[in-house]
């Protein structure tokens, strides 16, 4: 009797181990599934994006500064006439498209931040764009009053913010699928 009660036993312990640890499988497949469509999605891209338009940006600044170096938009001297073309069409070419991009993919997959809450710095971009599009849309008719959004682009805050969402959860991307490397976010050349 014993002996039916000890195999009885270790058959349903067995059974319970095995039962406890699909569960645990599932959740972690769930997870790492989770965790792709956030990188792939939605901070990924926007990591890129936000990246590119940078790197565009200061080879942009690098070229066209002015004669003195100084970004023409904030000096004392206004920006002569052919900066303002020359913005215009950087504008239009690269940075605003670029910028759309990032705030149509923000819009389209905010179900996928990390945030219970949509962010204070990606609303703050949002409106950033909207502020650009205004200024577009008059340039487009020969309105040349205004050449940039009448809302603050919070760059610093928002490569902070993409910077530290993706490296998370590059890094918990690593540790679901099992490698004992983690990403540690260095960007080459950066």
């Amino acid at each position: 009797m014993a002996t039916v009660i000890v195999t009885v036993g270790l058959a349903f312990a067995g059974y319970l181990a095995t039962y406890l640890n699909g569960i645990r499988l599932s959740q972690r497949q769930a997870r790492l599934t989770r965790v792709n469509e956030q990188l792939s999605d939605l901070y990924g891209p926007l990591f890129a994006l936000m990246e590119a338009n940078s790197r565009t940006y200061d080879y942009y600044a690098e070229k066209y500064a002015s004669h003195d170096g100084s970004n023409p938009f904030r000096r004392e001297t206004p920006p002569t006439d052919r900066e303002l073309a020359e913005w215009r069409a950087w504008a239009t070419t690269v940075f605003i498209p670029n910028i759309q991009a990032m705030r149509d993919v923000i819009v389209t997959k905010a179900d996928l931040l990390l945030e219970e809450e949509m962010p204070e710095v990606l609303l703050e971009f949002c409106a950033h764009v909207h502020g650009y599009e205004i200024t577009a849309a008059r340039w487009s008719e020969g309105n040349y009053d205004e050449h940039l959004s009448i809302l603050r682009f919070p760059g610093r805050e928002l490569r902070t913010y993409l910077t530290d969402r993706f490296t998370r959860l590059k890094a918990e991307q690593s540790r679901l699928l099992g490698h004992r490397r983690r990403f540690r976010g260095r960007l080459p050349g950066r």
